[in-house]
């Protein structure tokens, strides 16, 4: 099914749909399985070829690993200033699993340029006046491929369409769930159900009544009111401009402009691979060595090592025995992808020592700093729009908290600490806060907010009695 068939049908304008096929190439690298790549045709010699699939050191899977887990690992702290909000929050989020879930679509969003993070309510216990009075939070995850902006402002998403796949009795349906903003600017929550049927271009709209007979479909409502003025939805994106779609507002891959790199990466590693397989040592013998008195092989039938000289071989040149031991060609192949590491890790963000396997010992905390300032930007340019796609999620997480008859904050101070231990010597810049704090330069809240995660309200209030009394 062409879901951009049914976009057309029901005059709904979003991205294009060449951006898509983008992200499946981005996806294929990523999966070490890329069209017009992976396998590749080999002549044999004789008028005839054989197929093999390329081996990969699968570095856009390795890429993605590891900006996930320098932006969202378990050392982040997402602090309320509103202790009971934080507690509410703390526990929707422990709920849906979101440590393992937002660091998979950390690694998501590297792959693919973008995730989306949508709250929204079940089990709702609704009054008479159909006021909410009770109801559970959940959060939908959603990868790029399953996202369709409809319109945006300065890169920022105001109306999107979401989808959603499940399979009943080996049958396919499409959930498409849109968020758009109508009369006074509130937004609304409008949702259909494809059944994708063999060979159907754009798929069958299922009734309400029909989709309420499908299990996962059973409590979809078909409009949802939301009664705000903010979007119900979070797009989070690599903070790398798009070069890949003209006046487009999804993000790309982090490896979306370094294609060349990993397809010479993945051509070296192959080749080296072949030099071992191609290399090995072979034994050629005279052909009445090749069985004993008895009839018997001499040599296992299986062993790949021995080969039978010719019958007409010169035994006064080549002996009964002839070993071939070629040599390889290591070092070669192991600069060229040392070297090509460097390029890959350079062109994504990493600095150029990321990936470089020399065997030189473990280095300093000080001279990884030093040698990864490339690395410490980036990171800090990721960490600008993560800090307020999970701030923004926090908020809606609030005010559906607020909606279903939890007495929270919804103006509550939060703070992000993406702790850059990892990149960062936090022993001597803490070292060098203490100092601070003891030459009256640096007051004592500030340190406490800035080393224990906490808001400036928060800290001045956890401050030992007697720096209270001194202010």
């Amino acid at each position: 099914m062409n879901i951009f068939n049914y976009f057309r049908k029901k005059r709904i304008d979003t991205v294009d749909a060449s951006f898509y096929r983008k992200i499946d190439e981005w996806i294929s690298w990523y999966n070490s399985n890329v069209r017009q790549f992976t396998f590749y045709k080999v002549n044999t010699g004789r008028g005839t070829s054989k197929r093999c699939r390329r081996k990969s050191m699968g570095m856009a899977k390795k890429l993605s690993e590891d900006i996930a887990d320098l932006l969202l690992n378990e050392r982040v702290m997402i602090t309320l200033e509103d202790e009971m909000t934080q507690k509410f929050v703390q526990k929707v989020l422990d709920n849906n699993h979101f440590l393992v879930m937002g660091n998979d679509y950390q690694e998501r969003k590297a792959y693919s340029g973008t995730v989306a993070y949508i709250p929204y309510l079940y089990n709702a216990v609704v009054r008479e006046d159909g006021t909410i009075s009770a109801g559970e939070i959940g959060i939908n995850y959603v990868d790029a491929k399953n996202i369709y902006p409809v319109s945006w402002n300065n890169g920022e998403v105001t109306e999107c369409i979401f989808t959603f796949v499940h399979t009943v009795r080996q049958k396919k349906y499409v959930q498409i769930q849109f968020h758009r903003i109508e009369s006074k600017g509130m937004y609304v929550i409008e949702n259909s159900v494809l059944e994708c049927a063999k060979g159907s271009v754009e798929g069958r709209e299922l009734t309400e009544q029909e989709w309420k007979q499908l299990k996962p479909f059973a409590n979809l409502a078909s409009r949802t009111e939301t009664g705000s003025t903010e979007p119900q939805f979070v797009i989070d994106r690599l903070n790398i401009t798009n070069n890949a779609g003209e006046c487009n507002p999804m993000g790309i891959a982090i490896f979306a402009n370094a294609i060349d790199t990993l397809k010479k990466l993945d051509t070296e590693f192959d080749s080296y691979c072949n030099e071992f397989d191609l290399g090995r040592k072979r034994i050629f013998v005279a052909p009445e060595m090749l069985t004993n008195e008895d009839g018997s092989p001499t040599f296992d039938p299986d062993d790949g090592v021995f080969y039978s000289l010719p019958e007409d071989y010169d035994k006064n040149q080549t002996g009964l025995i002839k070993e071939v031991d070629m040599s390889l060609r290591v070092e070669q192949h192991s600069k060229a992808i040392n070297d090509d590491l460097n390029y890959l890790s350079l062109k994504c963000g990493f600095g150029t020592e990321r990936y470089r396997f020399d065997g030189a010992g473990a280095k300093t905390a000080t001279e990884i700093i030093s040698e990864n300032s490339d690395m410490y930007r980036m990171l800090k340019k990721h960490e600008i729009i993560l800090e307020d796609v999970i701030k923004r999620l926090v908020r809606i997480i609030i005010r559906l908290g607020i909606v279903t008859g939890n007495t929270l904050d919804q103006n509550t101070d939060i703070v992000i600490d993406f702790d850059d231990s990892i990149i960062e010597d936090k022993g001597a810049e803490r070292q060098q806060d203490r100092q601070d704090v003891s030459m009256g330069v640096m007051r004592h809240e500030e340190y406490r907010a800035k080393w224990y995660g906490e808001t400036v309200e928060q800290a001045k209030k956890n401050l030992p009695e007697q720096n209270q009394v001194m202010e």
